[in-house]
C-alpha cells in the first residue's frame, strides 16, 4: 500500500521548531508499519489563526489521486468540521483515513458531508425567504433578460454534460504540476511522457495505462485552460 501523508501544525513558529510535526510523523510511522505501507509523499500544512494553507493539503489530495495512494492524516482536528473540505474529499475519490479521529474515514466523511449539505439547503431556503420578503417590498432580483441572457452566453448546457466535462478539467489540473515535472526531467515526446507517467505509478482518468494519444488528449485539454506543461 502506498501513502501520502499530511500533517498539521498550528504555526510557521511550530513548523520551523518541529513542534507537534515529530509527533504526527512518528504517528504516521507507526501506521505504515502496521499496514506494511510506503509513504512516498509528505506534505505540511501551516495553520495560522482561521487562513489554512490550502495548497499544500490541495496538493496532498491530488498527489493520492494521481498514483492511487491512501491519503493519510496525522491531525483532522478543525478539518473535521470545514464542510467544504469534507464535500471536496467525499468528491475527490481518494482512499481516506485520519489517525487522530479512527473513525474518520471516507464513509463516516460521506455522513459528514451529507450533514453539511443539509445545513447548507437549510440556509438556501432561508435566503429563498429572505427573498421572497424583499420581493413583496417591491425589490428585484436576477438578469432582467431572464434565460434568454443565458443561451447567449452560451450557458445552456445540460448539468450533466457540465458534469462530465468538470470532471475531466479536475482531472487534467491535478496532473498539471506532475506533467510539468515530467516535462522539466527532460521527457520531451508524448512516447517518452506516456512511458514516465506509467513508470511512476500514475493511472489515467478511466485507471489505465498511458499511451501518446491520452497524454496528447490531456495536454491539450490543459493548453485549454493555460497548462504550465511546457510546449509539446
Amino acid at each position: 500500500m502506498k501513502i501520502v501523508s499530511l500533517i498539521r501544525v498550528s504555526t510557521t513558529k511550530q513548523q520551523r521548531s518541529g513542534l507537534g510535526l515529530e509527533a504526527q510523523q512518528a504517528t504516521i510511522k507507526a501506521y505504515a508499519a502496521a499496514n506494511a505501507a510506503n509513504v512516498i509523499a509528505e506534505y505540511v500544512e501551516v495553520e495560522s489563526g482561521r487562513k489554512v494553507d490550502r495548497e499544500e493539503r490541495d496538493k496532498a489530495l491530488r498527489h493520492a489521486r494521481v498514483t492511487g495512494a491512501k491519503l493519510v492524516i496525522a491531525k483532522l482536528d478543525r478539518l473535521g468540521r470545514n464542510a467544504a473540505f469534507l464535500m471536496t474529499l467525499k468528491e475527490s475519490g481518494a482512499d481516506f483515513v485520519a489517525l487522530d479521529i479512527p473513525n474518520a474515514n471516507t464513509m463516516t466523511v460521506g455522513m459528514m458531508a451529507v450533514m453539511a449539505q443539509a445545513e447548507a439547503e437549510a440556509i438556501s431556503e432561508r435566503t429563498k425567504a429572505a427573498m421572497a420578503a424583499a420581493k413583496a417590498r417591491g425589490q428585484t432580483f436576477g438578469n432582467p433578460n431572464g434565460a434568454a441572457a443565458l443561451h447567449a452566453a452560451g450557458k445552456g448546457n445540460t448539468d450533466a454534460v457540465r458534469a462530465i466535462k468538470g470532471k475531466a478539467d479536475a482531472f487534467a489540473a491535478d496532473l498539471s504540476d506532475t506533467l510539468a515535472d515530467v516535462h522539466a526531467a527532460g521527457h520531451i515526446t508524448l512516447k517518452a511522457q506516456a512511458q514516465e507517467l506509467n513508470r511512476r505509478g500514475i493511472k489515467t482518468a478511466r485507471g489505465g495505462r498511458w499511451h501518446p494519444s491520452s497524454v496528447a488528449n490531456l495536454r491539450n485539454r490543459l493548453e485549454g485552460h493555460q497548462s504550465h506543461a511546457g510546449p509539446l
